[in-house]
């Protein structure tokens, strides 16, 4: 997303310079594909009026975008998980030897939206759970696809959801997506926030999220929140 040497954002500075037109010639470019998964088989038992979870799929900006959408969602909050508060900085996590992902961590309401819902949507529009340590133009460890589970039912939810997509087969390979202790979260500086609801016409953010918005909509009309 943010690598001055990468293909993807050249291509995407070309079509800033060219116009709507050309952006909309780049949009096959955009991350990930879109598939609609099955609802999941195995649900958590969720009374508490809140409850949080924490997802990693590629750039935060995107994952973020597509969660402040979902009915249900409460708060949202772009950062970074897997690694130490010492290197939980956007200029140490992007050289991808600091252990975390970028990630955003999601406050819901499970009355309205619960643990597998998300997930659900999590791997139908946000991330291609096939590509490892990438997604789309950006690559690295900390573009990982990755589930950080907040409880123990989490967890199990995950692992049997996972389980059940690769059964399904809906994806070109297996899914590497991985379920990583919750070691903590640690916010993204300011810029980072709500960044796709704050520049919609950014050509990264028009090539490779916003048709993950519109595939939420799409897709889950029942989970969508204008």
């Amino acid at each position: 997303m943010k690598t001055a040497t990468s293909p993807a954002l050249a291509r995407t500075a070309l079509g800033l310079a060219l116009g709507g037109a050309a952006l909309l010639a780049l949009a096959p470019l955009r991350a990930e594909p879109v598939v609609q998964a099955p609802a999941a088989a195995l649900r958590e038992q969720a009374d508490a009026p809140r409850e949080t979870a924490i997802f990693a799929g590629g750039c935060f900006w995107g994952v973020e975008g597509v969660m402040r959408h979902v009915k249900g969602v409460v708060a949202t909050t772009a950062g970074y998980a897997g690694g130490d508060a010492a290197t939980a900085r956007y200029a140490l996590v992007s050289t991808g030897t600091t252990g975390h992902a970028e990630a955003v961590r999601v406050v819901f309401d499970p009355r309205q939206v619960d643990y597998a819902d998300l997930l659900r949507i999590y791997f139908s529009v946000i991330t291609d759970p096939t590509q490892r340590d990438r997604q789309g133009p950006d690559e690295g460890t900390q573009y990982r696809s990755a589930l950080f589970p907040q409880s123990a039912a989490q967890k199990r939810v995950a692992e049997a959801y996972i389980a059940q997509l690769g059964r399904a087969h809906l994806y070109p390979g297996p899914i590497v997506t991985r379920i990583e202790a919750a070691k903590g979260f640690y916010p993204a500086e300011a810029h980072h926030q709500n960044y796709l609801a704050r520049n919609p016409d950014d050509p990264y953010i028009v090539i490779n999220d916003q048709p993950k918005v519109a595939a939420l909509r799409r897709l889950y009309p029942a989970s969508w929140r204008g």
